[in-house]
């Protein structure tokens, strides 16, 4: 009777060997070569799903196949503890956020645990944690002092449901990237670190990223905008001595500029308000404008609106006055928040302009064509030859740009200028869970920023928490009331926290010396250990955290905490999104599978093999009952397998490879061979973990079909299975450890080297030739490998099916490319 496979007594013994053990304790050793293998951290939000099961499964074979690759790896893990979803989630059920979070975090360890991963659970951080905070606030405290901190009034993104301002990378599609609520603006004093130092620098190194998929360095390129252009100076009839700026990244086309749109937020509205004849129509469509989210007012498929201002500009270089329209496709934040309309070569312009009827000139003309304003169905955007532009005329665009920006800047008109589409980052959240802002408010000193020796800034984990959500830190006399670091006066705490995104753009480096008391990094460690060399997570944070981590990574650097490195990330995995009944899993939608219920049944194994299985890594997985059982009894085949051998093979001393000498052990031995190859290639080129597991399944035939001959035999069929294991260990660690243990090898896998193939002996004894007549296929034969080519000629004139094609004609040639083909030319 076999032995029947228990994944529950198999699993939970080898996660007691390997902490017992302490296999996956990372230390600096320089005599390997480093290996930080890093899954995005989670929300303790109070169990593991099936997308954590698949990205935690991903990194963890990576982290296994280095490990045995004789690399120094270093696997963390920790919690994303702050901000909205643990407070939102503790008011659901009426707790309060830190022991919500705490006890979320006791059972998702646990869960991950059973999971198998090889995690250095030493390691672990958890970011509600002063022991952590107190870092990011001197950092905080770090960049106040080189002005990459400061505080405004400005409009902000607002969430009524979550209570809290949103950073722009934080509304999608106009909505709360949280809880889904619309997003309105609001004014509001709010603090910013100024990212937009940084954009040049954030643009640049994305040229450098070489290990990141293209789509998110695309997103991320998209995201910070940048634009070379020309700003112009207008000036305005209706107001003498004032000028509107305007810039635009076409130069070239400003002698067809028939009119000036205005953002319904620029300053000069408020003029415009006090002389337009009907202001109550005005303010109609300022409030409707302002209503309206910033990505559906750039829309290109969205209503073109606006409202003719009764004002006016002169352009500079022909002295036409030109009416100026607010239009609600401009936005305040990009440029000046004024634009040189241009109809004939701008297509929103072109939309407007037909709208309400204002005229439209064409100024560059295609290549052999003839271009009519009256005919034109669309804009013309394309570069070409100007045309109605006066001592420009002839000119190509992109001479024209520069001949024009040269001119606007002699005459002092304008000046060339480079602009960006990133904003500031707004870190400003009216909510408790969060890291405190460490500044103070004096009545005699002003804004002071707290005192290094008094960090942390303690957030109180005994206040009271109210149920409506609402922050209670202002109405905390015990948390606000406070002394004047500078003249110690009394004086009162700001009650704004951190953006959680801050705590995730340096855990990274924290987890290269998470004990460290007296500095956030020990400089020994973070340059060992730094940059990140394998980085797994969700592409749903291309321009947020990744975006973030990247800016904290060069601020940190410039503040002399991070010595050697400009990014964080070397390579960089996306992983795709697992679905259930045509949509992502989510409680939400009500497709949600518990891996708990995976483990009970079938084993953490089971529930690694399939989410690895299932699809490669970058696309999405589709769940299936079906996938599951069988990778289930995938596993329950080599359980049999070594089970039905082990006992004898245990016994047998294996050495070296055998080297058989029988056809049928040499033909195991060569599958063996070939599989090494197969997932190694898969593993280490292209992290096709599916395609791998596929060849294990093959070989795991190939074995089910063997039958031994001779001791010979038996050793093949031992070093086989040795193999096997090897490859699977990474895949499904606890299956592998016990049968390893079985088949009498010591314990344990996890400290074994991967296996290496021979490549001749991977190499077929025979090979597939192809038979061209005049280059058209018309045969395959079956040749020895090593076979010469008077022999292969020989064999392929002699083939029946050859001959008869060949009859009654002259063969000119035989074309012969070794290992391929024979092409006869006849």
């Amino acid at each position: 009777m076999s032995r029947k496979y228990d994944h529950k007594k198999i699993e939970a013994k080898w996660q007691r060997y390997w902490e017992q053990e302490q296999i996956f304790r990372a230390g600096e050793d320089n005599r390997r070569p480093k290996y930080y293998l890093l899954e995005m951290f989670p929300y303790p939000s109070g169990r593991i799903h099936m997308g954590h099961v698949r990205n935690y499964s991903i990194g963890d074979v990576i982290a296994r196949y280095k490990k045995m690759r004789g690399f120094n790896v270093l696997h963390p893990m920790g919690w994303d503890a702050f901000g909205m979803p643990a407070e939102n989630a503790a008011i659901l059920n009426k707790s309060h956020p830190a022991e919500w979070t705490h006890d979320n975090i006791a059972y998702m360890r646990q869960q991950l645990k059973k999971m198998g991963y090889s995690y250095d659970w030493r390691r672990e951080v958890t970011t509600c944690d002063p022991g952590y905070y107190r870092w990011e606030q001197l950092f905080f405290l770090k960049m106040y002092e080189r002005g990459l901190v400061y505080k405004k009034m400005s409009p902000v993104n607002w969430c009524d449901s979550c209570q809290t301002v949103l950073a722009n990378e934080q509304v999608q599609e106009g909505s709360c990237w949280r809880c889904g609520s619309l997003v309105r603006q609001k004014k509001m004093q709010s603090w910013f670190f100024r990212i937009s130092a940084y954009a040049e620098e954030l643009l640049e190194c994305c040229e450098a990223l070489n290990g990141w998929p293209e789509r998110v360095l695309n997103m991320q390129r998209n995201w910070i905008g940048k634009s070379v252009g020309v700003e112009i100076d207008f000036p305005l009839v209706e107001f003498p001595g004032r000028k509107l700026t305007v810039f635009t990244t076409r130069a070239d086309t400003i002698f067809g500029a028939t009119f000036v749109s205005l953002a319904p937020e620029h300053p000069l509205v408020q003029d415009i308000k006090k002389r337009i004849p009907e202001p109550d129509k005005l303010q109609a469509f300022l409030d409707k404008a302002r209503r309206e989210q910033k990505n559906q007012r750039q829309a290109a498929d969205s209503g073109k609106e606006g409202i003719f201002s009764t004002c006016h500009v002169i352009n500079p270089l022909t002295g036409e006055q030109l009416p100026i329209y607010l239009a609600n496709f401009v936005l305040m934040e990009y440029g000046t928040g004024a634009v040189m309309a241009v109809p004939a070569h701008d297509q929103r312009d072109f939309e407007f302009a037909k709208k309400y009827g204002i005229s439209i000139k064409v100024v560059i003309q295609p290549p052999q064509a003839d271009l009519r304003a009256e005919t034109m169905q669309a804009a013309y955007v394309e570069p070409g030859t100007l045309v109605n532009s006066g001592q420009f005329d002839g000119l190509s665009s992109s001479r024209a740009k520069e001949a024009i920006a040269d001119f606007l800047e002699k005459r002092q008109l304008g000046r060339r200028k480079i602009n960006y589409r990133l904003r500031d980052w707004g870190i400003s959240r009216q909510r408790y869970w969060g890291t405190p802002i460490p500044i103070v408010y004096c009545p005699t000193c002003g804004t002071v920023p707290e005192r290094e020796e008094r960090l942390p800034v303690e957030l109180p984990i005994d206040i009271p928490f109210p149920e409506d959500g609402h922050c209670p830190l202002p109405g905390s006399e015990a948390f606000v009331n406070t002394t004047c670091p500078r003249c110690g006066a009394p004086a009162r705490r700001e009650t704004d926290t951190m953006d959680t995104f801050v705590e995730s753009s340096w855990y990274f480096a924290r987890y290269a010396c998470p004990q460290q008391q007296d500095a956030p990094f020990d400089p020994t460690a973070v340059n060992y250990w730094l940059p990140v060399d394998q980085y797994v997570g969700g592409i749903e944070h291309a321009v947020l955290h990744l975006l973030y981590a990247r800016f904290f990574t060069k601020v940190l650097r410039d503040l002399g905490f991070l010595e050697q490195i400009n990014e964080p990330f070397q390579n960089l995995l996306t992983q795709g999104m697992v679905i259930k009944d045509g949509a992502k899993m989510s409680k939400s939608k009500g497709n949600v599978v518990d891996p708990e219920e995976l483990l009970e049944k079938y084993g953490a194994d089971t529930a690694r093999l399939f989410s690895l299985f299932a699809a490669p890594p970058e696309k999405d997985l589709e769940w299936s009952e079906e996938g599951v059982e069988g990778s289930y009894r995938f596993l329950q085949r080599v359980w049999r397998l070594v089970d039905k051998y082990g006992e004898r093979l245990a016994k047998l001393q294996l050495k070296d490879s055998p080297c058989p000498r029988q056809p049928v052990n040499k033909n195991l031995q060569r599958k063996t061979h070939q599989t090494i190859k197969k997932v190694t290639n898969d593993i280490e080129e292209r992290y096709h973990f599916n395609t791998a597991i596929s060849a294990c399944m093959e070989l795991v035939n190939s074995l089910y079909q063997f039958e031994p001959v001779g001791e010979e035999g038996w050793l093949v069929l031992k070093d086989s299975l040795k193999k096997l294991l090897l490859l699977l260990a990474p895949f499904a660690p606890h299956i592998s450890e016990e049968m390893w243990q079985k088949l009498g090898f010591a314990p344990s896998v996890s400290r074994q080297n991967w296996p290496g193939y021979d490549e001749e002996i991977a190499s077929e004894d025979e090979i597939l030739i192809v038979v061209q007549v005049n280059g058209k296929l018309r045969s395959r034969l079956t040749v020895p490998r090593d076979i010469d080519k008077a022999k292969l000629e020989q064999r392929v004139l002699a083939n029946e099916r050859i001959k008869t094609l060949l009859s009654g004609k002259t063969i000119r040639k035989l074309i012969v490319v070794p290992g391929r083909l024979v092409n006869i030319v006849v």
